[in-house]
């Protein structure tokens, strides 16, 4: 019985639940649609351009915010109404609303007012006893009626908690009273004790770092499923310029301050530094500050202002400290490890393996014990993806040195790492070329003792399964990028239940969703299936997977997730309000054409680009997907000062420029595209024909059927092109654009063993590729197509696409259908002019091409599809001549 209890973890929601465990690591919440916060977005909010603000809320979900944050505190602002209308709009965005909404005010009003609009369960942000009891619980109350989550300030009546005493007395008393009088769940509640600034030479203020920790442990132990938050840059105030001391002085409390069960907090750049690598007498100093020992008359304060001063007058000079070379061999190896440094690799390497009885030996004690210090500072947050993927680099070329003297020996096993290792399958499925994902995930597993057996790409189901068996493999891990992709997983895994195999199946990828996985993949498997969101969550995953008590409890809880996301599922399409495709068609987006004439393009038919100047393209290179790629998202150039990765982000791209520097100079890459244009008119339906040299070619395109307001349209691509012959012609183009050369340069890293390298190569040239079409489109509208010969817009203007015109892709939201592909390609001969084939799946090979369509009226836009019905699928079916069966496959995401 006990088994099937519903554990007591906090449990949030927006159109999809998120649920925080207590291995959960921070959770990141996005801070932007806060008008205080940020320019951009109170702008917009006081411009009453609240569609355009809706896109700064897409950003922050699409740069991984587990939650969003709203705020409307403005003294310029009705705050109610536009919290009321920003929330609402939120709402009608799936992409946006998937996420629980965290409603951030000084004024209940305006709280109460987003707790009418959102769906889902969301967090208020905050309530305190600071107005009295009565007025507590009337607020925790109407939190509760709302199903919210609570976060709780140490304020009472008197103000706020600024002793150990007060911290613990004021938690525990708002705990009780929402608990007891209030009927809250403890998981609904987060406190937040207050972090002060410490070492301001008031000796008031010497015990504040000690409160804190000391407060969270009490409040732990006493109420051990509440959540306890603080803003540490706060404790550091003192020294702010000053960020060597700052960074140590976050990284100590923070040691502290989790081992006293701190859940989340917001960290400065100094979270970075790793505890044990911070210089020992700072360590010393920041210690006797924070813990406050030797610190009678602020002696400990003014040794470490005095030290600060020290830093403060040598500037940003920088001191290479090699002291760490005169520790013992083991301690080398892990620091090399930790900090990613191969310049003595082998040289160590070689000592320990002298020292050790047999070179397997190195491996599996001081290798490993490096590599488990790194997955536990990855796992704790205090280390992020690019440090781990050069950490791998420092093992791989460790254990490269160590092989041939393993093989001499004559090991029975050969492989590089631990013989008992865990072993992990992972494969990119039959029809998908795309692996940069599944390689980082192969990378980290790697870094935490697992066996990593990767296939590749394009594999298929039998071959999967086969080397499974044969390899004896305990865990299946499968990605995919493209729509198709999400099939043939579901294939895969109706394979496994066939062959009675037991392993668990990890499903991860750009497309995939716990949605998808949940509704159509988990239901062919009875063995496990977890859909694993990047790669930072797969190490956990992997861990309870292969732990016996573990794995039934998150197979337990993975499945009544599932159950409640398919009935979830269920009941948003039983609910979902579609009109007919007749009406959807009469709803179209109507063209302004008494102020737009069609521009007959510069280019009669096709023009090839062979070996496009790479330097070129690299000037519009959009830097905010490369940092996502990492696992650090963020808006570009802010980034590089994010308060909890910017130091490793400026790094990283420092990294990023010295390769694209090379890959420029020496010519890694060889960039070929096309582009082509020819009269078209739309049947006022939704299929454009082309005139062509060689006749007409007919273009399919969907319609949205969702049921929209008043007013709105339900939109189809083909709305962009004129309906009219004779007098007015339309014209409409389309573009491939390839990257190649990659390939050979990702082997040679991958022979070196440089992960770090390896995946560089591979998403820089996803960058480029990118930049590339960019590139395009911007001479096409200027010159090759020429409807907007003087446009002028900043690179950040073309990055948010403030120009005229769209470029949208087969297999995207606006043309979900990739068999849209197979004529672009043949309008274009892509194949043979620059060299791009497309898979069974009709991906795209080499992995970095882009290809899609030119529309240029003012009024063209990006739309999601959405869901259609089976009316307009037996009409697209009908105009493409393709049975329903094969339509349904390419359109499943969007059928009904």
């Amino acid at each position: 019985m006990s088994e099937n209890i519903i554990k007591p973890y906090m449990r949030l929601a927006g159109l999809e639940s998120l649920t925080i465990r207590p291995e959960s690591n921070f959770v990141n919440i996005g801070e932007r649609t806060n008008v205080t916060g940020s320019k951009k977005f109170a702008r917009l909010v006081r411009e009453n351009k609240y569609e355009e603000a809706l896109s700064v809320a897409r950003q922050q979900v699409e740069n991984g915010a587990q939650v969003l944050d709203v705020n409307m505190d403005d003294a310029l602002l009705d705050g109610v109404q536009a919290m009321t209308t920003f929330l609402n709009l939120l709402q009608s965005e799936p992409d946006i609303a998937r996420i629980p909404i965290m409603i951030d005010s000084s004024k209940f009003e305006i709280i109460e007012a987003g707790l009418k609009c959102v769906q889902g369960k969301c967090i208020v942000n905050s309530i305190s006893l600071k107005e009295g009891e009565e007025k507590f619980i009337r607020q925790a109350e109407t939190c509760k009626m709302y199903g919210a989550a609570v976060v709780v300030m140490a304020f009472d009546e008197n103000g706020q908690a600024d002793t150990l005493e007060k911290r613990v007395s004021f938690s525990e008393r708002a705990y009780n009273i929402l608990t007891e009088k209030v009927g809250y769940d403890p998981q609904d509640i987060i406190f937040d004790p207050n972090i002060f600034a410490i070492a301001t030479g008031l000796e008031e203020h010497n015990n504040y770092g000690v409160d804190f920790i000391e407060a969270t442990r009490i409040i732990k132990q006493k109420m051990p499923l509440t959540k306890v938050s603080g803003g540490v840059s706060n404790l550091s105030f003192s020294f702010r310029g000053n960020d060597h001391v700052r960074e140590a002085m976050h990284s100590v409390f923070l040691y502290y301050a989790i081992k006293a069960g701190m859940d989340m907090g917001i960290v400065n750049a100094g979270q970075l530094v790793v505890y044990d690598e911070i210089e020992p007498g700072l360590k010393k100093l920041c210690e006797d500050v924070i813990l406050n020992h030797n610190n009678d008359n602020n002696e400990a304060t003014e040794k470490l202002i005095a030290f600060a001063d020290t830093v403060k007058r040598k500037g940003k000079e920088e001191k290479k400290d090699d002291a760490w070379r005169n520790t013992p061999v083991e301690e080398r190896l892990k620091h090399s490890l930790v900090n990613g440094i191969t310049d003595f690799i082998e040289a160590d390497t070689e000592e320990a393996r002298q020292k050790y009885p047999k070179p397997l030996t190195v491996i599996e004690g001081p290798l490993m014990d490096g590599m488990n210090v790194v997955g536990d500072l990855f796992g704790s947050g205090k280390m992020f993806l690019p440090q781990v993927v050069k950490s791998a680099r420092v093992m791989k070329k460790s254990v490269a040195y160590l092989t041939p003297f393993i093989e001499e020996e004559k090991k029975n096993n050969p492989q590089p790492g631990n013989g008992n290792a865990p072993r992990v399958l992972m494969a990119t499925v039959k029809g998908d070329v795309h692996d940069i994902g599944k390689n980082i995930v192969g990378v980290v597993l790697g870094c935490n003792g697992y066996d990593v057996i990767d296939l590749g790409v394009m594999v298929p189901a039998d071959k999967i399964l086969d080397t499974a068996i044969k390899e004896n493999v305990d865990i299946i891990g499968l990605s995919g990028l493209i729509t198709p992709s999400l099939d043939e997983m579901v294939h895969v895994a109706h394979e496994m239940k066939r062959r009675n195999m037991q392993q668990p199946l990890l499903i991860g990828g750009a497309t995939t969703s716990r949605t998808h996985t949940a509704v159509k993949i988990a239901p062919q498997y009875d063995n496990g299936v977890v859909h694993v969101l990047d790669a930072s969550r797969s190490v956990t995953v992997v861990t309870n997977l292969l732990n016996k008590k573990q794995k039934e409890e998150l197979l337990d809880n993975t499945q009544k997730e599932y159950e409640a996301l398919r009935k979830q599922f269920l009941n948003k399409q039983a609910h979902k309000v579609l009109i007919s495709y007749e009406e959807a068609v009469v709803h179209k987006e109507q063209l302004n054409s008494e102020n737009y004439t069609p521009v007959k393009p510069n280019v009669d038919g096709i023009k090839v680009f062979k070996d496009f100047d790479l330097a070129t393209i690299a000037d519009y290179i959009d830097w905010g997907p490369f940092f996502i790629g990492w696992e650090m998202p963020g808006k570009f150039p802010a980034v590089l000062s994010d308060k909890n990765f910017g130091t490793e982000a400026t790094k990283l791209y420092n990294d990023a420029q010295a390769l694209l520097k090379k890959i420029i100079d020496e010519h890694w890459f060889t960039a070929n595209g096309i582009i082509g244009f020819w009269p078209a008119m739309s049947n006022n339906k939704d299929t454009v024909t082309l005139q062509t040299k060689d006749g007409e070619v007919k273009l399919e395109f969907l319609r949205q059927q969702s049921k929209k307001a008043a007013g709105q349209f339900n939109f189809s691509l083909a709305d962009f092109v004129s309906p009219y012959a004779g007098e007015v012609t339309d014209y409409m183009g389309a573009f491939a654009v390839t990257i190649s050369g990659a390939r050979q340069h990702i082997q040679k890293f991958a022979a070196e063993n440089d992960d770090y390298n390896k995946i560089m190569v591979q998403i820089l040239a996803d960058r480029m590729v990118e930049a590339f079409a960019e590139c395009l489109h911007h001479k096409v509208r200027k010159e090759y197509w020429g409807y907007d010969k003087d446009e002028t817009f900043s690179k950040e203007e073309l990055i948010h696409e403030k120009y005229n015109g769209i470029r949208p892709a087969p297999g995207y939201p606006a043309c979900p259908d990739h068999t849209e592909k197979i004529k672009l390609f043949n309008l274009l001969n892509a194949t043979e002019n620059i060299g791009i084939t497309l898979t069974e799946s009709l991906a795209m090979d080499p992995p970095a091409s882009v290809c899609g369509w030119y529309f240029a009226h003012p009024q063209s836009h990006y739309f999601g599809l959405g869901k259609i019905g089976k009316d307009q699928l037996e009409d697209y079916a009908k105009r493409k001549n393709m049975s329903m069966e094969e339509a349904e496959k390419w359109l499943s995401p969007n059928l009904e």
